[in-house]
């Protein structure tokens, strides 16, 4: 009998008894058991996360507004147009005014915010109602574009749309100061009123400026 034990009785056990599991499961752990979580899960936030909002948002601008409203200014910004941070800031959409007065203004745009650029600087600051005293940006579009400005108005070419240099000019603005755009169109009053600008129609400014379509005074 001592020679009838098999070679391995002396340990009892096979030799891959020490681990009962297959050889391929005697560790069961991914290559990266030390950190549990998968390789991207360091930091869960996607990476725009700092900022929530869009990249085109961030700044308050469109991203196709962003830069081109601070190059596109005929004449740059100068102080007493623009005025202070703390000015009400009063947005004239030049379309929209220029619009609500049938006087063939179709035949020459330019001309026509021309006119309207001449009756906002010549308005009586006495004679205005409060929502109107302000620093005063004219803003004008397509065909009406190159305006330049002139004393107490400054002039803003949109590159694309005007609703949407608008927009743009109100959000850029309107954390720091008060904002009134003067405008009738529908759905450009509801986007700035989102934003928390105020309203005032074309007829309100007419009544207030020596504008009325095409007249010899202005």
């Amino acid at each position: 009998m001592d020679g009838e034990r098999p070679a391995n009785v002396d340990g009892e056990r096979p030799a891959n008894v020490g681990d009962e599991r297959p050889a391929n499961e005697r560790d069961e752990r991914p290559t990266n058991v030390d950190d549990e979580r998968p390789a991207n899960v360091g930091d869960e936030r996607p990476t725009n996360v700092d900022d929530e909002r869009p990249a085109n948002l961030r700044g308050g601008w469109p991203a196709n507004e962003r830069n081109e409203r601070r190059t596109n200014a005929r004449g740059g910004r100068p102080a007493d147009v623009d005025g202070g941070r703390d000015e009400p800031l009063i947005v004239v959409d030049g379309a929209n005014v220029v619009g609500s007065v049938p006087d063939g203004w179709w035949r020459d745009r330019r001309g026509a915010a021309t006119r309207l650029r001449d009756a906002l600087a010549a308005r009586d600051a006495a004679a205005l109602p409060p929502p109107l005293l302000g620093a005063v940006t004219l803003v004008v579009e397509g065909a009406a574009r190159g305006v330049p400005p002139v004393a107490g108005v400054h002039v803003e070419d949109a590159p694309r749309s005007g609703d949407d240099h608008i927009v743009a000019l109100v959000a850029d603005n309107v954390g720091h100061r008060p904002v009134v755009v003067v405008t009738a169109d529908r759905e450009l009053r509801e986007r700035v009123r989102e934003l928390g600008a105020s309203i005032v129609s074309p007829g309100e400014l007419r009544a207030s400026i020596p504008y009325g379509g095409r007249r010899d005074s202005i």
